[in-house]
Order: C-alpha cells, then structure tokens, then sequence
C-alpha cells in the first residue's frame, strides 16, 4: 500500500480536530451517481445568505470517470463555485502501471494551468511532482516512505531550493502503533512546528490534540474528542486556544439522509454562532 500524501501526514488527528463542524450557515448538500457512464453530479446550496450574496448561492461538481465512453482519461473534477468560477481536474492511470499523471486548470487563465504525476512503482513508496505547464520552475516535489510503523517524507518547493534554504526541505513523519497516533512536521526552514496526536480509547471513544510552534501558527493548537454513539450517530467536540468552544452532531436520520449540526462559543468575544448541513445521496 502507498503511503499518504506529505499534506496528509497529519490527516488521521486532523479530521477529528476538523471534519465535520458545521458551526455557521445552512447548508444543503446532494450526490447523485448517473447512468451516464458511472457520472456523479454533487450540489452545494448555502440557505439563507448574507444580504450581499445572491439569494441561493450553490456549487456544482460533476465526476466522469468515462467521459463520454472514453475509459482512458478520468475527469475527477468539474466544478462551478457559487461566484461562477470553474475548476478541471483530470487524470490517467493508463499510460505506465504505477504512473498516474494528473492535469488542473480553472479554465480561464492558461497561467494557471499544472500538470502532474504520482508514482507508486517502488514498494512502500510514492513520488509526486507538479509544475505549472507555462512555468516549469514553479514545482512542488514531494518524497514519501513507509518503514514498518512509521510514515515519513519530504516536499520541495522553489522556496526550499533557494541557497539559504537548501538543506531545509519541508519534513514530516506520522506513527501508528495501536490506539496510538502521532505525527510532526517541520516547515520554513525547521522554524515551524506543526504536532499532532490521537488516542483511540475505545472503539467508540478518540482524543485528539494539536499544537503549533513557531512560524504565523505559532501558539495555536486544540484538543478535542469524537465519540461514536451509536451506527448512525457521533458527537465531537473540542476546545482551541482562543478560547472558543465547538461541538458537532452528525446523524444518519435514514439511509441516504444525513443530518450534521453544531455550534461555536467564542468566550473572549461572547459571541455564539451555530449551523446546520442536510446531505442527501
């Protein structure tokens, strides 16, 4: 099995600080998958916007894993945000086993355009690399490798190839030993750390905690819980340095009908602010 991409090291303590707070807003969400060669089509409605939005400002995602029967390129993203912005992402696993090569663009300036690959050919191992398709120089390279319990890797980028920074690429390692999780990265030439931790209790029970040292993050960190009430039913919550209280419920009031909604109490300002996301598919 490949290893998670390097901005995923930290994702499995990150999702239960993160995922799933819907603290402000009502949202609207659909997924539909189509007969049109395996298409998905999802929406994104924001109900009752500020006074400066339009009245239903909505996001539409189509995936065509065939597009128009053609199996050898995929287009994993076709999306129109609510301010009439796209988004194209494609990509082809046929060309090399092991090799997927991956195209973005927003369909509007040809600046903007990256191209990409990602190769898992090598046991316990995954290249990435992506460059703007007009400017070559500007990259991202990534290195990531799997050594028994631990994951770890490095990402360059044209600022850490810089003679001053040289021999201080972006760095991070995660961990996995049974209900035990950790992972740490090191950014901006090592004078930026990011650490994260999680412990599984039980099976219905996780604890989760960050906290970042140096860099414009410095300071912020949080601790938090996720518990599984039931099959369809879990609640999370979690304090932040800030001061601010959040909570979450995510329930599935019937098959295909998800129910997520939270609120957020910041004590320093006194301000309470809450949301509600219905999701349907």
């Amino acid at each position: 099995m490949a290893p998670v991409k390097f901005d995923d090291i930290h994702k499995t303590a990150n999702e239960a600080l993160s995922d799933d707070y819907q603290t402000s807003g009502f949202v609207f969400k659909t997924k539909q998958k189509t007969s049109w060669d395996g298409a998905v089509l999802s929406s994104q409605v924001d109900l009752f916007p500020a006074k400066e939005s339009c009245m239903t400002p909505a996001k539409l995602t189509w995936k065509l894993p065939a597009p128009l029967g053609f199996s050898a390129i995929c287009i994993d993203k076709l999306e129109m945000d609510k301010a009439g912005k796209f988004k194209l992402e494609a990509s082809t696993d046929k060309v090399h086993p092991e090799l997927k090569l991956e195209c973005k663009s927003d369909l509007a300036d040809i600046s903007k355009i990256t191209a990409g690959l990602t190769y898992t050919g090598v046991k316990d191992t995954q290249l990435k690399f992506e460059t703007k398709a007009t400017k070559p120089q500007d990259f991202v390279c990534e290195v990531m490798r799997t050594q028994g319990l631990a994951t770890f890797g490095l990402k360059l980028t044209p600022a850490t190839l810089t003679p001053a920074t040289l021999t201080s690429p972006e760095v991070g390692a995660r961990i996995t030993s049974g209900p035990f999780f950790a992972s740490l990265l090191a950014k901006e030439a090592f004078g930026a750390f990011s650490a994260h931790g999680l412990y599984k209790v039980s099976s219905e029970l996780k604890c989760a905690a960050t906290y970042n040292v140096g860099g414009k993050q410095n300071g912020q960190g949080a601790v938090g819980v996720v518990y599984q009430c039931n099959k369809s039913t879990s609640i999370k919550a979690k304090v932040q340095q800030d001061q601010s209280f959040s909570c979450s419920v995510k329930s599935a009031i019937s098959p295909g009908f998800t129910l997520l909604g939270g609120g957020k109490y910041d004590s320093k300002k006194g301000d309470f602010t809450y949301g509600l996301q219905l999701s349907v598919e």
